[in-house]
């Protein structure tokens, strides 16, 4: 009995995370307006002209690359009493097996222009204000950018500056001593 190959959309699915990976990539290294497709398609081992059938055009690929929302599902994955470790475990691992920071690329949003003006939307509606949205008591959405804020810091100091000894240090012990702080934002 032979066996029918995979459907094309299985390849076609796996081809357009290669592309949003390799775009994703290279957004948190590199400003928009200096990134290419060809940079894009020579990062995701594709052509050119298959990053176009996908995705339209550059613009198109940066809506999509720009979205927060499945790495915000991820991110917040977690009973709030423990969300603050569960969050620091999340960048620490998403920077140690993907080389990717669910956060970090808004650090390199464009201060001035369209591009940047929807990363930041993006990241309030996404991240910080999904994140309030779960807390309670008073000043729910300063306590969630200042979680938030602590998290880009320690994926800036992971992931950017490398610090050797948080990169050397276990995730699970990094996450026990800098998760309280995040916590202490979300449940003060």
């Amino acid at each position: 009995m032979t066996t029918a190959p995979a459907p094309a959309r299985r390849d076609a699915e796996a081809t357009k995370a290669a592309i949003l990976k390799a775009a994703r990539h290279l957004l948190a290294r590199h400003a928009h307006a200096d990134i290419t497709l060809k940079a894009v398609a020579e990062r995701a081992g594709v052509s050119p002209p298959l990053v176009v059938k996908y995705f339209g055009n550059k613009d198109a690929l940066f809506a999509r690359v720009m979205s927060f929302d499945t790495d915000a599902d991820d991110l917040l994955d977690a009973p709030l009493a423990g969300l603050g470790r569960h969050m620091v475990q999340h960048v620490l691992a998403s920077q140690r097996d993907r080389g990717a920071d669910p956060l970090l690329r808004i650090a390199f949003a464009p201060l001035h222009g369209d591009h940047g003006d929807v990363l930041r939307a993006n990241f309030r509606a996404q991240v910080t204000d999904r994140l309030a949205a779960r807390l309670t008591g008073p000043d729910a959405g300063l306590r969630a950018e200042l979680a938030v804020a602590a998290l880009i810091g320690v994926g800036v100091m992971y992931g950017i500056a490398r610090g050797p000894h948080l990169r050397e240090s276990d995730p699970d012990e990094v996450a026990d001593r800098y998760g309280p702080l995040v916590q202490a934002q979300l449940t003060p």
